[in-house]
């Protein structure tokens, strides 16, 4: 401006001049003059500044609760938890599982110390307890979950054994006394196991049918096994579910529904001309349901049966041992399997790992909880199941042609994030025991639990490496605009949940199993790795805040004596 205080330059000039710069130059643009400080805050400039910036395709809208474009901006560039602020050094060897309370105020990890560990998050994190689960015959811990008013803490573990052993035990642990309060038997040990309410979790069991061929089991156990009554029940069966081509139900977690109709953050559908995986409702009548299993009656499943019996003896069918075993059991088990109930009001999903190829899992299986069955109490054991129906139904299989290596929900439970490592395209599964080799890109797949649809592009930037018969469970989190997933290129991963977009690489020194955001604090987040360390990471904002010096309150007498003068 001139000495008039009339601008030597028109804005447009300077809008188009600023629109070269990058962010922190326009920032410090503004502070020469007024008229400079109104152009650097213009929502055109910054909305170019933002897609340039971040790279989000031009597409996308603006977050449906963001202001503006520069408080949207900062928002991303301030927000993000990734400033390490304390590295924990108090396990001795790999770090595998985190989990927060849901107040916010302690979290647990697992590790291969076979500890559990709680601690106190504060400002400055500190130890609180630490639990060594040797004296049980663990070889090690793998998961923890707080129950719903963080009285207990479910901790489940791997039993000693041969390589090849898949039990494990699920332990529960009072918050208030630390008391060892009951344990569990969980087999496979991946089920991990998950509280269904405030006393009562779930739990699995594995029973061998053939050579390829296995039932499992998922029980509801009361968190309390010192029932002094024989009246009452501990332990009661929810679920019976045949698994074909060695495949078992692993990692098990309950999603409630009462939140579906109002999400902390609705996600649009996306281009869904060419989707890369399928959900199959096996609860419908639709012409869609051709595509997933179709339950017959016994006497189709006889008449099945002896045909291809009777193909065999004639030489007319060539059949494998393990496909004849696979076939045989699919036959079987059409007329002996209860199909899925119907409730009118959503209660609460069971969501596991499953599949219906390979050992590998590839599948998603979600069953709906009725209300009478949250609860240990009613008919004992095997009462109210008629031998024409041995096995149960799932409601939804979700197909994601690869090997499931994480799972998340949302806050609000209405999405699913899936960490998959993809099979080859057009991959064909001939023998169960040797799946396809899987990508080394992880794909991070989002699914609508309300509508049963996948959401969204897949998220990628974080790698894996293990061939599929070594490989283990990457941990993910979700927070109400971030989610992160560990990965074993020694980093962790944060993206927006809205703009699909990276936003932070979080160093370690080994592979990054497990990460935490805080469900009070998203902009605090904890990091676990195979480097025995738990690192805990904030965001640049909330640095400020604590750093920012405090002023000195002056002492009282002083103030006295000033005025008394």
């Amino acid at each position: 401006m001139d000495e008039g205080g009339t601008p030597l330059l028109p804005d447009s000039l300077i809008y188009q001049i600023f629109l070269s710069l990058g962010p922190a130059d326009v920032l410090a643009a503004g502070l020469v003059c007024r008229q400079w400080q109104a152009v650097s805050r213009d929502e055109f400039l910054w909305r170019e500044q933002f897609y340039r910036y971040y790279q989000v395709a031009r597409d996308v809208p603006r977050h449906p609760a963001a202001t503006s474009w520069y408080e949207e901006f900062r928002r991303l560039y301030d927000s993000v938890p990734c400033v390490e602020v304390q590295t924990l050094q108090e396990h001795t060897d790999q770090v595998l599982h985190l989990s927060f309370s849901h107040s916010g105020y302690q979290f647990a990890s697992c590790s291969k110390d076979c500890t559990v560990k709680i601690w106190n998050n504060d400002l400055t994190i500190s130890l609180l307890h630490s639990a060594d689960m040797r004296p049980y015959n663990w070889s090690y811990t793998q998961f923890s979950q707080f129950n719903q008013d963080d009285s207990l803490l479910l901790a489940s573990g791997v039993f000693l054994g041969p390589h090849n052993s898949s039990s494990g035990e699920i332990a529960v642990i009072s918050l208030d006394s630390f008391a060892l309060l009951s344990r569990v038997r969980n087999k496979p040990y991946d089920v991990f196991g998950c509280w269904l309410t405030e006393t009562s979790l779930i739990s699995g069991n594995l029973h061998r049918i053939g050579d390829i061929t296995s039932c499992s089991v998922l029980w509801l156990n009361n968190a309390f096994q010192d029932v002094e009554s024989e009246n009452v029940n501990v332990v009661k069966r929810l679920f019976k579910i045949q698994n074909l081509n060695a495949s078992t139900i692993r990692t098990v977690m309950v999603a409630d529904c009462s939140r579906f109709d109002s999400p902390d953050l609705l996600l649009d559908a996306g281009d869904q001309a060419t989707p890369p995986c399928r959900v199959f409702d096996l609860g419908c009548n639709s012409e869609d349901e051709a595509a997933g299993p179709v339950l017959r009656a016994p006497g189709h499943a006889k008449e099945g049966l002896r045909r291809a019996l009777d193909g065999m003896l004639d030489g007319h069918t060539q059949l494998s041992e393990r496909t004849l075993e696979t076939r045989v059991a699919e036959l079987l088990a059409q007329g002996h399997t209860k199909p899925p109930e119907r409730s009118a009001a959503r209660n609460k999903y069971l969501i596991f790992t499953t599949g219906c190829l390979t050992y590998s899992p590839h599948q998603i299986g979600i069953k709906q909880i009725l209300p009478h069955q949250m609860t240990t109490a009613g008919p004992v054991l095997g009462e109210g199941r008629g031998s024409d129906a041995f096995f149960d139904a799932l409601d939804h299989v979700i197909d994601v042609h690869g090997h499931i290596i994480g799972m998340g929900l949302s806050p609000d439970n209405r999405y699913l994030y899936v960490n998959s490592r993809a099979w080859p395209p057009g991959s064909v599964v001939a023998d169960p025991m040797q799946p396809p080799p899987i990508a080394e890109e992880i794909d991070l797949l989002v699914f609508d639990l309300k509508t049963m649809r996948e959401v969204k592009r897949a998220l990628r930037a974080h790698r894996a490496y293990t061939p599929n018969d070594e490989c283990f469970f990457i941990f993910l989190d979700v927070s109400r605009d971030f989610v992160a997933s560990g990965a074993e290129d020694r980093h962790g991963y944060i993206w927006d949940r809205h703009y699909n977009i990276c936003l932070a690489k979080l160093r370690h020194e080994d592979v990054v199993n497990s990460v935490a955001f805080s469900p009070q604090e998203q902009e605090l987040l904890l990091t676990a790795s195979d480097d025995a360390t738990i690192k805990a990471w904030r965001s640049p904002r909330t640095m400020r805040i604590f750093q920012a010096p405090r002023p000195r309150p002056r002492p009282f007498f002083s103030w006295f004596a000033s005025h008394r003068r």
